[in-house]
Parts: C-alpha cells; structure tokens; sequence
C-alpha cells in the first residue's frame, strides 16, 4: 500500500473505489467524472489531446533523462570502486549499478547496456549469491533477449516479489499463456498499484480481448503516475497509443506518442510508431524523417535497427527508390543474423536476434528461395514462443509454402487466444479465400473492420513495422 499512501487523498480515493468496480462500471465511471469517452471505440479521437492522456507534472528541459541516468551511473561506479573488493558492501553498490545499467538500456534501446547490466549483476552475485536486486536485473535481461526459460527460473528465486511478477507476466504473455500472464499481473497489481503494473494488466488484457479491461488499466497506469518517473509515462502513452492505432483511431495514437515524445525526446519506441503511422497515412516524407531521426539518435547500436532498415526497405519502393530498398532489406538481413549467430551462441555471446524478426523480414522481402528458411525459423520460434503475431508469422509462412490447411489452423489457434487484430482477421480472411471458403472469408472481413474500421491496403502494408502491444 505504500504507492497508494504517496498519492493524494483524492486520488487515492479515486482509485480506492474504481477498483471495486466492474471495468464497464469503472470506464462509464470516469467518462462522467470528465474524462474521455474510453469504451466509445468508434468515436472520432479529438486533434488536440484530451487532459487525462496528458503527463500531469512538470517535464524540466534543463538536461536529459539520460544525462540524468548517467550521472546515476557514474556514482554508482565510484561508489564500486571505493568498496573493498568481492565484499558485500560492494556488492550492493554493484546491483545498484547494474539496475542502473539496466534503466540505460530501457531508454535508450542501445544493446551493450544490457550487456552491462548482465556483467555487473553477475559480479555482484560472486559476493551475495542470494541477492535478489541483481537476480531480479538478470531476470529482465533475459526476458528482454527472449531467453524465456532462464528468466522463469531467475524469478522463481525471486519468491513472489514484484520483480518475479513482472517477469512472469511478461514472459507468459509472450509464449501466450495468457491465463498464467492474467494471474500474475493481476497479483503486481495488487502488490503495487504501481504504472508499470497497470500496464502490464492492460497488455494481458488487450491480448485476451478485453478492450474494455485493458482501457481501465490504462486509464489508473495514468491516474497512479507521479512525477519524475519519465521512462514509464513515455512507456506507458506509446502502447495505449499503439493500442488506438490498431483500432483505426490513429489522430489519438498520434497524440499519444507525441505526448510520449515531450515527456521523453529519445523515447525511440515512439518515434518508430510513428513512422509506422506516417507511413501507414501515405505520408512517406514524414516516415524517412521519423526513420532518420531515430537513426540519427543512435550513437551506439540498439536493438531497433533492424525494424528501423525493415521499415525504410518498405517505406522506398514507395518513393520509388527500389535500389535503396534492397540496401536496406540487405542491413536488416545482416544485423538480425549477426544477433540471432549471437543469441544462439551461448553465454560467451550476448545478441539481440530474434528468429521471428528475421522470418518476417524475408516474407515481407517475398523471395520465393527464401520460404524454406521461413518456416524452419517459425517451427523452432513456435516451440518457445506462442502469442497471437507469432502464431500469425507461422500461418503466414505455411502459407507462403501452399499448405494452407495447416496454416488456417496455426490462424485459428491465434483467433481462439481472443487477442482483436484486424491484421490477424485479414490473414485468415486470405487463407480462407485461398481453401475457397468466400463466407468464411467474408465474416473475417467484418471482423477485421469492426476492429479497425480503417483498415485497408495501406494497414496491411505498414503491419509489423511499430513497436506493438506484445513487444
């Protein structure tokens, strides 16, 4: 309860007696306390962005976050060195500096923070084996280089902290065992009543379907919000954001993620989200800036290069530089296999690579030479991994092979998981078009518009390219 003590009386209050409440009680609830209507998906979204979405404190522009961060840093590095070699004093000055190595990489995507992080954890370990600051640091690591076994298991140390919960609920939402990510995050809620917790609870929830559910939990992340805690407001606007993009509200999504850029000029999630959004709007000038912008914000590799190369190589056939697409298609190609030859590594290595990104990248490319590969990614991916865009990955690649019974069944079994993906119903509409099914196909097609009222060829073209609601 300590979170809600710091909250002022009212707010306290506030969100005392929306919790008791049912989410269509809770969502009408605050719409009549004057906020914006939230369950009205098929409203048209204001162009000036309504105060409850707004960061209610003030933002400084005296310095960075990540001047601040580093300054953070850099004490924490003093305070190491002072401290007597492998003694406990030093280790606790050593988890400290791991999380903070960690905080760096959150915010600035840039891969070799996270490899600091890791490093430092584990010498903080040599002199408190127990330590549950840095096994929770290692924890997060894992999670983020999808190492979902080892994650697991450093949370199961973690005996029902807030930091194994966390874990747990992410990593189950990304294998899409959503009814152990439901439990867990509904428990840090609990634990918490903290932003990061609440929009852990809307993500889960906006994979089972509960837009209602997962609007609510949006809604309190930003009611629960004070002041100072930048990377999780930016975080926080970014996917409710994304959310609004992929139900067709996008003069909303773009709100938000420009929101999400005051409070945190680097927050690159947010400008990739926006390139996809430019992009989708036929705006294909304004997309090469975003591009350009987070390429020029890099001074160290991150692990969106590849996405930021994938998005140019379909942004230039569109500004009729096919020559460029290629170049680009080419580096993304190389930066997701040096990772993924890097992830498979083992311990001696430290990669980023992930096996769906590079399978979508060679079906977007659409080299027939390319399919076997696909699928080869997508079977192994499959095995770790089971949300509804990896499942809709794999339908893709059965597809591409003409095995298009197996592929409407991997598409099914993403529909059944109730996750509302307008990109999702224009798969299975395909596939059903493909097994010569026009019914089927057409009521997948209403389901696709009921989500995202907006959806058409230009949707489809920008699928895949935002950082989305299941990471």
């Amino acid at each position: 309860m300590n979170t809600l003590n710091s909250l002022s009386s009212s707010r306290r209050g506030w969100l005392l007696a929306a919790v008791g409440l049912s989410a269509t009680s809770a969502v009408l609830w605050f719409t009549q306390a004057g906020g914006p209507a939230l369950n009205r998906l098929g409203d048209r979204p204001s162009r000036h962005l309504d105060a409850p979405y707004r960061y209610p404190f003030f933002v400084s522009t005296s310095g960075s976050a990540t001047a601040r961060l580093e300054q953070e840093i850099a004490h924490f590095q003093e305070r190491v060195r002072q401290m007597p070699a492998q003694s406990v004093a030093q280790g606790l000055e050593q988890s400290a500096l791991a999380l903070g190595y960690l905080k760096m990489a959150r915010l600035t995507g840039q891969s070799h923070w996270y490899l600091l992080a890791d490093q430092t954890a584990q010498e903080a370990l040599r002199s408190m084996p127990e330590h549950p600051e840095a096994i929770a640091v290692l924890a997060r690591v894992a999670e983020a280089r999808h190492d979902f076994d080892q994650a697991l298991a450093l949370a199961a140390q973690l005996d029902g902290s807030k930091e194994a919960l966390s874990v747990q609920a992410a990593v189950h939402l990304a294998r899409g065992n959503l009814v152990a990510a439901a439990e867990a995050g509904d428990r840090l809620v609990d634990q918490t009543l903290s932003p990061a917790a609440f929009t852990q609870q809307a993500l889960v929830r906006a994979a089972q379907g509960d837009d209602e559910g997962a609007l609510q939990s949006f809604q309190y992340a930003l009611e629960v919000e004070e002041a100072g805690d930048l990377g999780s407001a930016a975080r926080t606007r970014t996917l409710l954001g994304r959310f609004y993009y992929e139900r067709g509200q996008l003069d909303l999504a773009r709100g938000l993620y420009h929101e999400a850029l005051r409070i945190l000029p680097s927050y690159l999630p947010a400008r990739l989200n926006l390139a996809q959004l430019a992009l989708r709007q036929g705006r294909y000038g304004l997309a090469a800036q975003y591009y350009r912008q987070v390429e020029d914000m890099g001074s160290a590799a991150t692990v969106y290069e590849p996405l930021v190369q994938r998005g140019q190589a379909r942004l230039k056939p569109l500004q009729h530089q096919p020559a460029q697409a290629e170049i680009h298609w080419a580096n993304a190609e190389l930066q997701l296999r040096q990772t993924l030859a890097e992830t498979s590594a083992g311990s001696s290595a430290f990669g980023f690579g992930h096996r769906r990104d590079l399978a979508r990248l060679l079906l977007e490319r659409g080299r027939p030479e390319d399919t076997a590969e696909v699928l080869a990614l997508m079977e192994a991916e499959v095995k770790q991994r089971r949300d509804a865009d990896t499942l809709d990955t794999y339908a893709w690649a059965l597809a591409q092979m003409g095995r298009w019974q197996e592929a409407r069944e991997v598409v099914q079994a993403a529909i059944a998981l109730g996750t509302r993906d307008a990109a999702l119903c224009d798969r299975a509409a395909q596939i059903e078009e493909a097994l010569g099914n026009p019914a089927q196909a057409a009521a997948y097609r209403q389901q696709m518009l009921e989500i995202d009222p907006q959806f058409d060829q230009n949707a489809r073209y920008a699928a895949g390219l935002g950082i989305g609601l299941g990471g």
